[in-house]
């Protein structure tokens, strides 16, 4: 399935086709535009979570613009997913740390950064351990898939708007219970699947 930020990517990215632009490149701005947002948040003062706003849409964005790039440029390979996964590991989870450094001037104090941490380690292993789930089901499927043209990334958009609105703190609670839940769950799954393919291996003679 297509999704819709994937079909908008698709017609800006085109015209980059053979100018020496690859995939990576647009990888690496999407990394520094994320360490940008990191940055920003990290500051906590409105100005500052007023423009991580918009630097975050930029990395979501161009998290579809690299991979559409490769599709079109027929440009793909095995390091180049490797280095977009790793920056969408990284980057994904840099905004709530910086959310929760962002933060401890509020009335949560220091406790923010321990949320922050917590919902980026949480993050960090669901991402990572969705990756397996996927690579054990197969090329090309997901861990966990979207509906009507939207994938689960795209709720990621939803940060920017919550970060404008002042609604952070929310933000990094709902974060981190979530990121807990789904940590467990894809843990739990990623371990049945382990179950079932050695159950359903062939018992060694003794």
């Amino acid at each position: 399935m297509i999704s819709w930020s994937s079909r908008l990517a698709r017609p800006l990215v085109r015209p980059l086709v053979g100018t020496g632009i690859t995939p990576n490149h647009v990888t690496t701005v999407r990394l520094l535009a994320g360490l940008g947002t990191f940055v920003l948040l990290a500051q906590g003062d409105a100005t500052s979570t007023w423009w991580a706003g918009w630097t975050w849409l930029l990395t979501v964005f161009l998290d579809y613009a690299d991979g559409e790039l490769a599709r079109v440029g027929n440009m793909a390979s095995p390091a180049g997913h490797a280095y977009d996964y790793a920056v969408d590991v990284t980057v994904n989870s840099l905004f709530f740390l910086g959310v929760g450094v962002g933060l401890r001037h509020s009335s949560l104090g220091w406790w923010s950064v321990g949320l922050g941490v917590l919902a980026s380690v949480s993050i960090l292993l669901a991402s990572l351990w969705s990756e397996a789930i996927a690579q054990r089901q197969g090329e090309g499927t997901k861990a966990f898939t979207g509906r009507f043209g939207f994938n689960f990334d795209d709720l990621l958009y939803l940060l920017a708007p919550l970060a404008w609105l002042d609604w952070l703190r929310p933000t990094l609670f709902a974060a981190t219970c979530s990121g807990v839940c789904l940590m467990l769950l894809t843990r739990r799954r990623l371990s049945q699947m382990r179950c079932a393919v050695e159950g359903s291996s062939p018992t060694k003679a003794r």
